[in-house]
């Protein structure tokens, strides 16, 4: 009897604490300072090295392995229903729970940590709109002048790594965190058919903490797609936050990666523009940028589905509120927010085209604008 209620036991003990993680109230500021700022640095490290160490995505072995359970247990469950079929909702269920666990102990409490507009010197009154009209200006203007000055090519996935890295620690020391960080190699996953049908760029895995990349993006993206995960690793679950940390490393790398921050963030800039400036905008781009984002907007289009994309998106969206974002889907729009009332120190672009190492803050309050947005 002993024997036979002990792994009822255990069920109930997982699920219980799993209830409890999902739906119990947490603190931020102690999530912040126990997990974010002290066993997050501790794990990721060593996750993420050990998953560059394997070219193939850690994530895909256990998605495969868990589906494979599950049938088998159904198979069993359907073969003798009257004796097993409680059972195999129970195992479903408790095997979930240690997952769901499991990615909070790893990851998922990073969701509940401070917003990063509390950890920087972010002031709401500098988001305004013509704050936001300097800021696509800007954008416009950096995109014309840096389309004549890129190579031919652009750097391939793994070449990435080492590339960015510089930048990405320097923009580390600007945002944080402060702790040390493993860059994860951009991985191919057997996911790659999900992400295109669904225009997802890319994810990190969130058991092994590895980075998974849409392989059939353009070139162009690249940069900033890697940039954006590595703020995930960074802790920074909120996906204006690590949009804003991509951001920050790519300003700080080479002119191609500060051209594919500009490039994938021009959509999220300019909509929130009246129609009419974002047309005057729109047409000061130069031919070279608009071909690019015509080309966005096509592998978008040739590569994807509206019904799965809406489909991704609800679905994403009931997530991210369901780990206590309550924009959902919606934060990543508020990478703008963040670029207009979080001013940061990085190389200007003048600096950057004559080799100077010279650094701006980033501000666009009431026309004071420094370095990279000045006019």
């Amino acid at each position: 009897m002993k024997s036979s209620m002990r792994p009822t036991f255990v069920s109930l003990a997982l699920i219980g604490t799993a209830l409890v993680g999902a739906f119990v109230p947490m603190r931020t500021d102690r999530v912040e300072r126990v997990f974010s700022d002290g066993v997050y640095p501790i794990i990721q490290p060593r996750l993420t090295h050990l998953s560059n160490q394997l070219p193939i995505a850690l994530f895909d072995i256990l998605v495969m392995a868990a589906i494979v359970l599950i049938v088998v247990w159904l198979v069993l469950a359907c073969i003798r229903f009257r004796t097993e079929g409680w059972r195999f909702v129970m195992r479903t269920t408790t095997l979930a729970a240690a997952l769901y666990l499991v990615f909070l102990a790893v990851w998922g409490l990073n969701y509940r940590r401070e917003p990063l507009r509390r950890t920087l010197p972010f002031r709401q009154e500098r988001v305004t709109p013509e704050a936001l009209a300097r800021l696509a200006a800007r954008t416009v203007d950096e995109l014309n002048v840096i389309y004549p000055r890129l190579a031919a090519t652009w750097p391939d996935w793994n070449d990435l790594p080492s590339q960015l890295r510089p930048a990405f620690e320097r923009a580390r020391a600007t945002v944080g965190p402060h702790r040390q960080v493993e860059l994860g190699r951009p991985k191919h996953s057997l996911l790659n058919f999900y992400f295109k049908r669904t225009a997802v760029d890319g994810m990190v895995g969130p058991f092994f903490l590895e980075v998974l990349v849409n392989q059939d993006v353009l070139p162009l993206e690249r940069p900033f797609i890697v940039s954006h995960e590595w703020g995930h690793l960074a802790g920074r679950a909120d996906e204006s936050e690590a949009s804003f940390l991509g951001w920050v490393t790519c300003m700080n790398g080479p002119l191609w990666a500060r051209y594919s921050a500009w490039i994938s963030l021009y959509g999220t800039i300019v909509t929130g523009l009246p129609p009419a400036e974002r047309t005057a905008i729109g047409a000061k781009l130069s031919a070279g940028p608009r071909r690019d984002l015509l080309a966005l907007s096509e592998r978008i289009a040739r590569q994807s589905s509206v019904v799965a994309r809406r489909a991704s998106q609800a679905a994403y969206d009931r997530f991210l509120k369901a780990n206590r974002l309550r924009e959902g889907v919606a934060s990543y729009g508020l990478v703008v927010t963040l670029l207009l009332g979080a001013p940061v120190e990085i190389p200007s672009l003048e600096s950057q085209l004559s080799g100077r190492v010279d650094t701006g803050v980033v501000s666009a309050y009431k026309g004071q604008t420094h370095g990279v947005l000045t006019n």
